[in-house]
């Protein structure tokens, strides 16, 4: 129940909780199709350009164990802030550069605070919300990233138009500190220690120890959550490079790109309330069998409309699944310890989102484009096994009664 004995409702969060995602997302999605081209004009070969888009990717990869430190020491909500402001001091930096060396910490600096921000955000809202609604608030979140970074491309394109290419980087770092401005609504998480007396809280235990203490979930769920990291990643891909395949034109192959995502964009929050009332494994086994089963058959297809269906079923698995990783990562996260555990899990999701693309890039270059296409049809379907091997059948059933920590302004009182 609510602090007033109401009901629950995510709408009590969903400026706060929600706003500065949408907005990080938005500033984020502007700048990523121009991330290549500034490496060129700055004088990259068209490989080093290429390289340079990975960098945000490595940034998150590489900076997931540091942002559940950061997490525990400034709280979610002043990690958030500082998250959205560093990266608009990311952004500027990148639009002031003058040389390529100038632009490569920029973009590590933007997948660094890309890192804090994903990770804060869950651990609030895994916290916040009670267990029955934690799918529902969950896969949201991951629906509202998505239109930002569906949308973002808009914006970045009209920034350019008015202020050339560069524009769309000033463009994100001024959304950027409007999601902190927005971050600073964030309702505090109550003290724990105020319903016990004021006994000590436990201590956070460190990293190893949580690492140590879950290695089992970690090495059964977590490998995959790995797995559907890698399809999911290596779908963006796939999608254009078979476009090409067909010989579509640019504008076809992105009207297929648009409409899967219109399907995929559409299903988030029917995903996640299937979650909440039928278990994870209603929504996780589905979704990577259908992903699977649509990579596994793409290499089939010969024309436009095939390409299309299995492009929206693609878009279908992927939907139903929204937040599925960060659901799971919540039910599983202990406390005390959550910052750490999430930390570890999304260290995982990142090394299959790049390891997905690599599998599809090697197998690709030995055989042919189909047969790296279907191998990564062959990674959803394992995910699918090892999912259904490894959650728990009641995993997520709506089987508490809707409570949800009380929540806090700034300065006040539980």
């Amino acid at each position: 129940m609510a602090q007033d004995g109401r009901p629950f409702s995510l709408w009590s969060i969903a400026v706060p909780a929600f706003g500065p995602s949408v907005l990080f997302c938005l500033g984020e999605g502007a700048v990523l199709p121009i991330v290549a081209l500034s490496a060129r004009e700055l004088g990259a070969s068209v490989a080093a350009a290429a390289l340079t888009v990975t960098l945000i990717g490595l940034g998150s990869l590489v900076f997931n164990l540091p942002a559940s430190a950061i997490t525990l020491r400034f709280g979610e909500r002043w990690a958030i802030v500082g998250a959205q402001l560093a990266g608009a001091a990311a952004l500027a930096l990148a639009a002031l550069a003058g040389e390529l060396w100038q632009l490569v910490p920029a973009l590590l600096a933007l997948g660094m605070a890309a890192s804090v921000t994903g990770l804060a955000r869950q651990k609030y809202l895994t916290e916040a919300v009670p267990p029955d609604l934690r799918a529902r608030a969950l896969s949201t979140l991951g629906g509202v990233t998505r239109i930002g970074i569906f949308a973002g491309p808009f914006l970045g394109a009209a920034a350019m138009q008015a202020w050339g290419l560069r524009g769309a980087f000033w463009l994100g770092a001024v959304v950027f500190v409007g999601a902190a401005a927005v971050a600073l609504r964030i309702p505090d998480l109550p003290d724990p220690t105020a319903h016990d007396g004021g006994s000590p809280r436990a201590p956070e235990p460190r990293l190893a120890a949580v690492a140590a203490g879950h290695w089992r979930v970690l090495g059964s769920v977590g490998a995959g959550v790995l797995l559907v990291a890698a399809v999911r990643q290596s779908r963006q891909v796939v999608i254009p490079l078979w476009a090409e395949h067909l010989g579509l034109d640019a504008p076809t192959a992105a009207l297929v790109y648009g409409i899967a995502g219109g399907v995929d964009l559409a299903l988030f929050y029917p995903g996640g309330r299937l979650m909440d009332l039928r278990g994870r494994l209603a929504v996780a086994v589905p979704s990577m069998t259908v992903m699977g089963l649509a990579l596994a058959v793409m290499p089939l297809t010969a024309s436009f409309w095939p390409f299309l269906i299995v492009a929206c079923a693609l878009g279908l698995g992927n939907g139903i699944g929204s937040g599925m990783v960060m659901t799971l990562g919540a039910d599983f996260s202990p406390s005390p310890g959550r910052a750490q555990f999430l930390g570890l899990w999304r260290l995982m999701a990142d090394l299959g989102s790049t390891g997905g693309p690599l599998l599809l890039s090697a197998v690709t270059a030995a055989t042919a484009l189909g047969a790296g296409v279907a191998a990564t049809g062959g990674l959803g379907l394992l995910a699918a096994v090892v999912l259904a091997w490894s959650v728990p059948r009641a995993s997520g059933a709506a089987r508490r009664p809707r409570t949800a920590r009380p929540l806090r302004r700034r300065g006040g009182t539980p």
